[in-house]
């Protein structure tokens, strides 16, 4: 009897051990997939950081250059017709010249670590509404929200994922975004478009840029949600518990 309770409380004494070589493995491999995500991230922040750098100093530049030229011709130049075509080449440069600077600013990350994260939210919306392909209402619960840089960088990253995909696939005529503050969440993020869904068993994640929200979202161990249906809109919700 001796034997027979001593292999028993040996047997459990193992599958107890084993439990928890198991658990530590699967806590190991969760914190090497985060540090590796976190990685990619940093080395994907880090490209852009150069390519916007690459544009502002070199391309930026050149049309700077361009821009100068074209005043000048303009400047020195006495017929009217061909005045009016250099009037109009100089506005298409110094638009791009604009359009350029913006992109570089954003690629270079200035602009998040500037603004707040209901700013940058407020002027992806801008930029959609401004085209009038979907009509979009953002709504927030509070004025000011100290977020670390990675976090804002989610935020905003995943909320332009979502509208991209939304206004090339959706067909949404609305879409509401509510970020907002509570006592149980740090924060949390609420997109709902009416446009005509999917099946979210017969769709490939990274065939609508899922695999790249959900991988953000582990990256500062947020909650990530998606819900759709045919005929019934999208939602996504992202949060982090306080």
């Amino acid at each position: 009897m001796v034997f027979i309770v001593a292999i028993i409380i040996y047997i459990n004494k193992y599958r107890l051990k084993k439990k928890e070589y198991l658990n530590d493995i699967e806590i190991n491999n969760e914190i090497h997939q985060k540090e590796l995500l976190a990685t990619q991230l940093e080395i994907q922040q880090a490209t852009m950081q150069q390519i916007g750098r690459e544009l502002h100093d070199n391309i930026g530049q050149k049309l700077t250059l361009v821009s100068l030229y074209t005043q000048q011709l303009l400047y020195e130049n006495k017929v009217a017709e061909e005045s009016e075509r250099i009037d109009q080449i100089s506005e298409i440069i110094n638009q791009s010249l604009q359009d350029l600077r913006s992109l570089s600013k954003t690629l270079t990350d200035d602009n998040i670590n500037q603004k707040e994260i209901i700013t940058l939210i407020q002027e992806e919306v801008d930029n959609i509404n401004a085209i009038k392909r979907c009509d979009i209402k953002f709504t927030h619960n509070f004025e000011h929200l100290e977020l670390e840089f990675i976090q804002k960088n989610v935020l905003l990253r995943i909320t332009q994922e979502f509208l991209q995909n939304s206004i090339k696939h959706s067909k949404c005529k609305t879409m509401k975004i509510d970020l907002s503050i509570s006592e149980k969440y740090l924060w949390k993020l609420t997109i709902d478009d009416d446009g005509i869904g999917f099946d979210t068993a017969q769709t490939k994640s990274n065939g609508i840029g899922l695999t790249n929200m959900k991988n953000r979202a582990k990256i500062i161990g947020a909650e990530f949600y998606l819900h759709s249906e045919i005929n019934a809109g999208t939602q996504l919700q992202i949060a982090l518990k306080k």
